[in-house]
């Protein structure tokens, strides 16, 4: 009898409900993990003769592991596919530590969590734009410090009704979020790679940044969206601007960035995720009408068990059918064996 496939665990499951259903694969594929620590010895373990991790079929991968093996990337693709591999099931919505062009060259399929970060991420969008909206940052410091509101006191801040609301990206978080600002009497618009069935507001992309109170960055970070917020793009917009990231720090110019809220260009502005995490810019750190977030969008029960249970259903998916629930966009074209 042939030996059974391997899935690879790079990284941990931490929630029971998803736990369990990752070890009732075990019927269906030998469950592995690594000893290794640091990209460098990741490699050496794949590359090594006879080693463990031959035969393996599939990878569960956190956002996490990257320190156990660096960027998904050129220098370890080949390795990855002389094992074996042909799917990494990544747990997470953003997947900009794969590269998902190597990744197609390699005949190695690529999946993400689309859906489970929705709401959460969502939230976290709505709780940056009224934090930035009513610059509540500077008087809960002033507050902690026993300075109430602060002095002098801050500035008064504006209501989110009425206000136009640019979102940059409309996928199933931007959905969720034209949901939530509706709600609350903001006019929202809209900028994607395509206009989308059923949603009203579409704008060209200078048009979306000349038109809008608040911009709200919700797209992936690739080649293409990689500072697509930068100089330029804020002098297109109107004065006092506010800007909110929920996506990837990398798709603003954080250098820019900091240049218009100093300058007074942008008003105020609320940030999940950064260029460099878990380094902040100081010009950000120092700057009180920035509301700022570690990097908490999915940071939930219920959303990380969800992400953990749809991640396990890709590989269940693959183990079964040889394809993924939710392969990405770029790999739409790429055949399966």
């Amino acid at each position: 009898m042939a030996p059974k496939s391997k899935i690879l665990l790079l990284g941990a499951i931490d929630h029971q409900p998803a736990l369990s259903a990752y070890n009732a694969l075990s019927p269906l594929a030998t469950l592995v993990t690594t000893s290794a620590t640091s990209p460098q010895d990741f490699l050496t373990e794949c590359t090594r003769p006879n080693s463990p991790l031959s035969g393996t079929l599939i990878i569960y991968r956190t956002f996490a592991s990257i320190s156990i093996t660096g960027p998904i990337n050129s220098s370890l693709i080949p390795a990855l596919r002389a094992l074996g591999v042909r799917a990494i099931c990544h747990n997470g919505a953003g997947y900009d530590q794969i590269d998902v062009r190597a990744c197609c060259t390699a005949g190695i399929h690529v999946s993400n969590v689309p859906q489970a970060v929705d709401a959460s991420t969502a939230d976290t969008a709505l709780y940056l734009l009224l934090g930035a909206l009513r610059e509540f940052h500077a008087p809960t410091v002033a507050l902690r410090e026993g300075k109430w509101r602060g002095e002098p006191e801050p500035p008064l801040g504006h209501d989110p009704e009425g206000k136009v609301l640019g979102i940059l990206g409309m996928g199933g978080i931007g959905k969720n979020l034209k949901a939530k600002a509706e709600a609350l009497g903001m006019r929202v618009l809209y900028h994607n790679r395509r206009e989308v069935d059923g949603e009203e507001g579409y704008r060209g992309f200078e048009e979306l940044l000349r038109e809008v109170d608040v911009l709200s960055l919700n797209l992936p970070l690739n080649p293409s969206t990689h500072h697509i917020i930068s100089t330029p793009q804020f002098n297109m917009m109107k004065d006092s601007i506010i800007i909110i990231n929920t996506a990837r720090g990398g798709v603003i110019d954080e250098a820019a960035l900091v240049y218009a809220l100093d300058s007074g260009k942008v008003r105020s502005v609320g940030l999940d995720v950064y260029e460099d995490e878990p380094k902040v810019h100081p010009g950000l750190l120092e700057n009180p009408r920035v509301t700022l977030l570690p990097h908490m969008g999915t940071w939930t029960v219920e959303t990380q068990t969800k992400m953990e249970l749809w991640n396990i259903d890709n590989v269940r998916s693959m183990l079964e059918t040889g394809r993924l629930k939710s392969r990405v966009p770029e790999q739409k074209d790429l055949p399966y064996d």
